[in-house]
């Protein structure tokens, strides 16, 4: 299971996850390029040093602002970034259009059940001019957070006896049953079916690993194609 675990980190820089990091970030920046400056980024989710690998970070937000939101704080030490405590089921705080870009990576599975992950979605269609959604999809055949074989499909008792009784992927064991059923119900990966549903204008690109599609980027708004 370390193996498996140090293979998926991004952080290892051999890791299979990382190059996938960096293919991704590598298709932002294409269509990155297309969108006049000065600019507005809203990150939902994220965190400082995704945009620090990229050289985003700088001392003049007069040509580009990041705005960070999460659920809490997080910490940020550049002029133009800056970090907000927020919903991204409902992101009252800001109008419509207000950013010219909405960033998030690998958030919308974690908000909730489908209509809660709709609620999301429609936010990030509303504040945004475009936006650019990278999810991992549920039919990959190796879940991405537990790091376990179809661990998705398994029925809700059993993914709580195995995380009772193991460290699954980045999920540490928990003995106690209530934190087991709220570490499972964490996660909620999509189908293609319902991100077309959330995001009808959207394009999709497919990530493969293999044969298998590994993720889904959802993006709209922007005038090339990746």
């Amino acid at each position: 299971m370390k193996a498996i675990t140090k293979l998926a980190d991004e952080q290892e820089n051999l890791s299979g996850s990382k190059k996938f990091r960096d293919k991704r970030f590598a298709l932002f920046l294409k269509l990155f390029k297309s969108v006049p400056i000065p600019l507005k980024i809203l990150d939902v989710g994220g965190r400082q040093k995704t945009w620090e690998r990229q050289d985003f970070c700088q001392d003049n937000p007069e040509m580009l602002t990041i705005t960070i939101l999460n659920v809490e704080e997080v910490e940020v030490n550049y002029h133009n970034i800056k970090s907000v405590i927020g919903d991204a089921r409902n992101m009252q705080q800001f109008a419509d259009d207000e950013f010219d870009i909405v960033f998030s990576n690998s958030v919308i599975e974690h908000v909730g059940n489908y209509k809660e992950q709709y609620r999301m979605a429609q936010e990030v269609q509303r504040v945004g001019k475009r936006y650019f959604l990278p999810t991992p999809n549920r039919y990959f055949p190796i879940e991405p957070h537990f790091l376990f074989p179809c661990f998705q499909f398994l029925p809700l008792w059993l993914k709580m006896l195995l995380v009772r009784n193991f460290t699954l992927g980045w999920r540490q064991k928990t003995t106690d049953k209530e934190e087991a059923r709220k570490l499972v119900k964490s996660v909620r990966l999509l189908t293609k079916k319902e991100l077309r549903e959330f995001f009808p204008n959207a394009l999709i690109y497919e990530e493969k690993l293999l044969f298998f599609t590994k993720s889904f980027i959802v993006y709209e708004g922007w005038i090339l194609d990746v």
